[in-house]
């Protein structure tokens, strides 16, 4: 796993790498020890879900946690925040919690993970941001949601882990001229979409220092990760964990 230097709390981002899984879910796209951490049927294939579950665990244990105190996302590419709840699937793209004891999850092969944390406050947050997230400023919505908790901007670190780099992503002009809209502009550079950095301006924003934001500056075209785009859709999840030990 990848881990930020800014997070004090157990986290990480997971690679392709580590775990048990096959085929397009292997290490190397066609071969096995792959650590997919998504149960569902997407691109027409769906990965053994005892292979998932090991994976879970591995990841799990690595951060000191038991499976159950996972939670998840049925992610939709919005900006609604919930309040995390170990064992159930919400459908959000963000979720924020208080309580020791619980992992905060966000799949991904290419959207943004984002992982926060007010160490002082002991409130967590993660989202998943896309460009229809990020657009949205869903990273600032659950910074709001984080200081209904008890949260203060200017305490929470933030990690922004592996995503598609803008050199790998070239959109359409109507998401263009839909960021150029919506203050986000200059992460343009002709069609190539610079969502890293975009939400790296919605997190200052929201009022989190700079020194407090940190990026992973990995791509996931990588062949150390899954990628949505890159293997058109027949592929796995990373997860982006975040936690607090009870």
């Amino acid at each position: 796993m990848l881990r930020s230097p800014v997070l004090h709390a157990p986290h990480g981002f997971t690679t392709r790498f580590g775990g048990v899984s096959t085929g397009v879910y292997g290490a190397t796209g066609s071969g096995s020890g792959g650590l997919n951490l998504d149960d569902r049927r997407i691109g027409g294939v769906q990965d053994d879900p005892v292979n998932v579950a090991e994976n879970r665990r591995r990841v799990l244990d690595a951060l000191g946690f038991e499976p159950d105190a996972l939670a998840l996302l049925s992610q939709v590419h919005g900006v609604d925040v919930a309040q995390a709840r170990p064992g159930q699937r919400q459908q959000a793209d963000a979720q924020v919690t208080d309580q020791p004891g619980v992992v905060l999850g966000i799949l991904t092969a290419d959207c943004y993970p984002v992982l926060l944390q007010d160490p002082q406050a002991g409130v967590i947050g993660a989202a998943h941001a896309g460009w229809k997230g990020t657009h949205a400023r869903v990273a600032a919505r659950t910074v709001e949601a984080m200081q209904g908790l008890g949260a203060r901007p200017e305490r929470i670190k933030a990690a922004v882990g592996p995503g598609i780099s803008a050199g790998q992503y070239t959109v359409g002009a109507d998401v263009a001229a839909t960021f150029e809209a919506g203050g986000l502009g200059e992460h343009l550079n002709g069609l190539q979409l610079d969502l890293a950095a975009a939400n790296v301006q919605i997190l200052r924003e929201a009022g989190l220092n700079a020194h407090n934001i940190w990026l992973s500056g990995r791509c996931t075209s990588e062949p150390e990760f899954y990628s949505h785009r890159r293997d058109a859709g027949r592929t796995g999840r990373m997860l982006a964990l975040i936690g607090m030990s009870a």
